[in-house]
């Protein structure tokens, strides 16, 4: 039995079998003030752009340390108005890397611009600061490095790159609601930032919803503009816009879940802590634990040259795995020969060889964990598979 999805969000895990995410249970526990917020926002009359979405804005601007949030419609979207808001446009090139969700490319290219993949640290996982200089051109514009998993890029020396070359930074914090670095949190150390509020990520709508995250004022209303249709006064576009307007309800759940993101990622911290002891004699790497950064364990991640047989290994115990992501953004049909760098990732190729995801979300319960622990302990006593007999000719020549 094969048990390796793409997108924990879609998979149906019978009762028996711990998912690698349960997006259900968060809402399952805090029900009560959820009905509450929603009846709330059915009874106000006002559902686009009203109290609740201004509210979320200022609540997670507060809890980020950062000036200015505006509410989206979903992440993808955050990070395409991000860009243009900042003053990238059609043929600029934006370094970043092909390990990512798609929906990283898909942003890029949405505004026009053109990506160029610059390959991962294998510490980090994330984009390797080293690296960027050798794929600069006069074409590229700004820098998007993605917080993979929840572990914070390199921050500072992504920006002395940037300072160095007069670029832009958008960081992509779809995966990192939380993170932090020397105690500042991610989404605060470029022009802007774009979350997602998927309902999978650590703090999840019930739908897509999204944010862009900036300290910059004018940044910030060109972004209020372009979310709806280019209006500074109503009906009146000053601008080409879109429509991209973070819904009220999706708001008002939101600010319920922000009250529990630092306890529930505390959870995840915990839980992937457990893990990583299990790990110790086993063969199979772990997330690395980077100094002076705080780790948001949207999702732990093993790297194995057996993630097939492990995979199995842990279905058989009940154990859901999944892939993020069965492709690089370079090897899928869409994308591949055609993104400049794609042929100097080797560390990115390694890695999506070697990849699996194990469950680790705050809903889990200790005895499942404690399960994945010694499911994750045992494989590494396994004994080796006994070899086939060998068989010989009447000559004595192995055969």
């Amino acid at each position: 039995m094969q048990n390796i999805v793409s997108d924990t969000g879609h998979q149906p895990w019978p009762p028996s079998v711990i998912p690698v995410a349960d997006p259900g249970a968060e809402l399952r526990q805090c029900y009560d003030a959820v009905t509450q917020a929603i009846e709330s926002v059915l009874c106000s009359g006002r559902y686009i752009l009203g109290y609740e979405v201004d509210a979320f804005e200022r609540e997670w601007a507060e809890y980020l340390g950062a000036r200015t949030c505006i509410g989206v419609a979903n992440g993808t979207d955050a990070l395409a108005l991000a860009l243009k808001a900042v003053g990238v446009r059609p043929g600029d090139e934006v370094i970043t890397v092909s390990h990512t969700a798609v929906a990283t490319v898909v942003g890029i290219e949405s505004v026009g611009a053109v990506p160029v993949f610059v390959d991962i640290d294998p510490s980090t996982r994330c984009l390797n600061p080293a690296l960027i200089e050798s794929m600069l051109s006069p074409k590229v514009r700004a820098i998007v490095p993605v917080h993979i998993y929840g572990q914070p890029a390199d921050m500072v020396e992504i920006l002395a790159v940037a300072k160095r070359h007069s670029l832009l930074i958008v960081e992509d914090c779809a995966q990192a609601h939380g993170a932090e670095i020397a105690g500042r949190k991610v989404g605060t150390f470029g022009q802007a930032a774009a979350f997602s509020f998927y309902p999978t990520k650590n703090l999840g709508a019930v739908g897509d919803a999204g944010a862009v995250v900036c300290n910059d004022e004018v940044i910030a209303e060109q972004v209020r503009e372009l979310r709806q249709y280019g209006w500074r006064e109503r009906y009146i576009s000053d601008m080409v816009g879109t429509n991209s307007r973070l819904d009220e309800l999706q708001a008002a759940l939101l600010r319920v879940k922000l009250r529990q993101l630092d306890q529930r990622n505390r959870k995840r911290r915990e839980i992937a802590e457990r893990y990583l002891n299990a790990l110790v004699s086993t063969g199979l790497v772990g997330p690395s634990t980077i100094p002076g950064t705080l780790h948001a364990m949207h999702l732990f991640v093993v790297s194995s040259d057996k993630r097939r047989e492990l995979s199995e290994y842990l279905t058989q115990a009940g154990i859901a795995t999944a892939w993020h992501y069965p492709q690089a953004v370079h090897q899928q049909p869409a994308y591949a020969g055609r993104i400049r760098g794609a042929d100097k990732l080797p560390f990115t190729e390694r890695f999506y060889e070697r990849l699996l995801t194990i469950p680790c979300h705050p809903d889990l319960t200790d005895e499942q964990v404690s399960r994945v622990c010694e499911r994750l302990t045992t494989w590494s006593e396994r004994p080796a598979p006994k070899p086939e007999p060998q068989r010989y000719s009447t000559h004595g020549v192995t055969r």
